[in-house]
């Protein structure tokens, strides 16, 4: 026993890891990877079976995962983002659930050859996208901040409310024919009522509370995480307890309030949750493909494929353009969201709980409510997974694949850099809080962002830009380290640059933390002054075309060259770093964006194709 759950960890683990990973590393839908690797372990090889090694402890255990992914969901649900969205969330979150719901249940029922009870439950079930799913999925597609909004809101709020409708029609089909509708409005209505008030009350409630002890310090840093995963759990817990769903309306609307009340820290802790869940994601994936069984893939019929099919391209994009009319929508956002719809964790547990009580119950077709459900769920993830990107880039619903520079503070040298780059004809971004220092670079045609980076709306504003890497290469050293400390999270910590703050304070033991600032920009003596000094006294940035001849003599010292970036067009940027291990590869057709001096000619090279740019 002890050696088949060590089996299951290691695969489980390292396997969903591995899947990331190369899931990022070739841009590739993580999600259809993680359920591609379960069915291998468990259908297919049949090495895992989790619910028998786990046991009883199973499903409550991934109960546990869900609500943690929904309440790291809800802190993703910043109220500012409702200013341009605002319209078409409600339409998906309202409208179009109710009419979701109808033509679900129709084309169940004739097409699926469901009974009308079973119908309408698989109708309830498969109203929702889930944000186990969708989640992962937004974070490799690079969708407009508009769109990507649309979809974020509908699967996180549409997940526990389709919990509760799923378990409102599951009580009404299971009412005994002596009850009546008395019962249900004198009872079942008015408890989910209730117990749905109640669950917001307290996540807002246990927020406020967390506010309260956060900003008068009476929760240690230590003690932070550790306290709130555990209370929107337990508030998890509360809810399931009043009524199936109400806990996870709890754990979505605790997150929720959390990030909306603006409490000083939160954003760090975040981002560590966010870490952690994409490893409850993967685990999750792989743990449930690999628990179907060969025997209930065999329950798979033609009218379940016929159904699918229906679900896919019928009642889905219908029911989005229903809902949708005459909105602020456009038609490609409004086709974009109606096909992508993937299907996830929640539906899957709903079904498979609520299709045998009513199955059961002896209603004809219950048993074809899980098949149905998991074809759906299988369906939406690989189709919708690989077509994201492409269907977003054919829309152009889709920030910019190529690489991007953002470089912060417009001095003198650092304009006429951002101006040698933009004439290379790589996207750049130049950002600066004094409107004023960013005119010249406007005049030029360079892209410019006057806003404070550090601040709120700057960040947001920063998520808006296509920008991978990152250049700080303001006066001041500290402000630059801080600027990186804090967008190294967004960037990744060896994509923040800054210009150096001299060659003492890189010492690697007195001199400023790595942890607290960017990587050096050229060599440790390339401080602010310097550069400043040497474009007053006449040197230019150019842009030069790498050939076999002046190849391997760019990057030599005897050069007298100031090499900053390396541009492969279209395809990759690289900054020159005296704290990389190695130097930049260069082959023909690469441009280097160096300094030179002011008495610097093209024959030093002896290459026609050199320019003279933003002198």
């Amino acid at each position: 026993m002890t050696e088949s759950v060590i089996l299951c960890i290691f695969c489980v683990l390292g396997g969903s890891m591995l899947a990331q990973w190369t899931a990022w590393r070739f841009r590739l839908p993580a999600i259809v990877l993680l359920f591609t690797l379960g069915l291998l372990y468990g259908p297919g090889l049949e090495i895992l079976h989790p619910s028998a090694m786990i046991g009883a402890a199973f499903h409550p255990l991934v109960s546990l995962a869900v609500a943690m992914i929904v309440f790291e969901g809800g802190l993703a649900l910043d109220f500012r983002q409702l200013r341009e969205s605002g319209e078409g969330v409600v339409r998906l979150t309202l409208f179009a659930l109710p009419i979701n719901l109808i033509l679900g249940s129709a084309a169940a029922h004739y097409i699926g050859g469901m009974g009308w009870g079973p119908a309408f439950l698989f109708g309830a079930i498969i109203v929702v996208t889930g944000p186990t799913v969708v989640l992962p999925l937004l974070r490799h597609a690079k969708l407009q901040p508009r769109v990507a909004a649309f979809l974020r809101w509908e699967a996180i709020l549409n997940d526990p409310v389709g919990a509760i409708l799923a378990t409102l029609v599951l009580e009404v089909l299971l009412m005994r024919p002596d009850e009546g509708s008395g019962t249900f409005f004198g009872f079942i209505l008015p408890h989910m009522l209730a117990s749905a008030g109640l669950m917001m009350v307290l996540g807002f409630g246990a927020a406020w509370g967390m506010r309260w002890l956060w900003v008068r310090d009476m929760i240690p840093e230590v003690l932070k995480i550790p306290v709130l995963t555990t209370s929107a759990l337990v508030l998890f817990v509360l809810g399931t307890l009043a009524m199936d769903g109400a806990g996870l309306m709890a754990s979505t609307v605790f997150g929720m309030a959390l990030v909306n009340l603006r409490i000083p820290g939160m954003a760090e802790i975040q981002r560590m949750k966010e870490a952690l869940v994409v490893l409850i994601v993967s685990v999750l994936f792989v743990l449930l493909a690999a628990d179907l069984q060969r025997e209930e893939l065999t329950h798979l019929s033609w009218s379940i494929g016929a159904l699918t099919l229906a679900v896919l391209f019928l009642v889905r994009p219908v029911g989005i353009l229903l809902a949708t009319a005459k909105s602020n929508l456009s038609w490609a956002e409004r086709i974009f969201v109606g096909w992508i719809a993937p299907r996830g964790i929640v539906a899957a547990a709903v079904a498979g709980i609520a299709g045998i009580r009513l199955q059961d119950a002896g209603y004809p077709g219950a048993g074809q409510v899980m098949p149905a459900v998991f074809a759906v769920i299988a369906s939406t993830m690989i189709l919708h997974g690989f077509s994201l990107r492409p269907l977003g880039r054919k829309l152009k619903l889709t920030l910019s694949d190529e690489p991007a520079l953002a470089i912060v503070g417009a001095s003198d040298w650092s304009t006429k850099l951002a101006i040698a780059v933009h004439k290379a004809g790589a996207p750049v971004l130049l950002v600066d809080n004094s409107s004023a220092d960013l005119l010249r670079a406007q005049a030029a045609g360079v892209p410019i962002l006057a806003t404070e980076v550090l601040s709120e709306e700057g960040a947001e504003s920063l998520e808006e830009r296509p920008a991978d890497y990152l250049i700080c290469s303001t006066p001041d050293a500290i402000y630059n380290g801080l600027v990186c400390a804090h967008l190294a999270p967004h960037f990744g910590r060896q994509r923040v640059y800054q210009v150096s703050p001299g060659i003492a304070r890189l010492d690697q033991y007195r001199g400023l933390s790595r942890e607290a600032r960017g990587k050096v920009l050229g060599e440790p003596s390339w401080n602010f002054t310097l550069l400043e000094t040497l474009v007053r006294e006449g040197w230019r940035f150019i842009a030069l075309n790498v050939t076999p001849e002046n190849r391997e003599n760019i990057m030599h010292e005897s050069s007298n060259l100031l090499p900053f970036l390396v541009l492969q067009s279209g395809i990759s940027i690289t900054v020159v770093s005296a704290e990389d291990a190695s130097q930049p590869q260069l082959d023909s057709g690469f441009i280097v964006i160096a300094l030179t001096p002011p008495d610097y000619s093209e024959e030093d090279f002896s290459h026609p194709n050199t320019h003279q740019v933003g002198a």
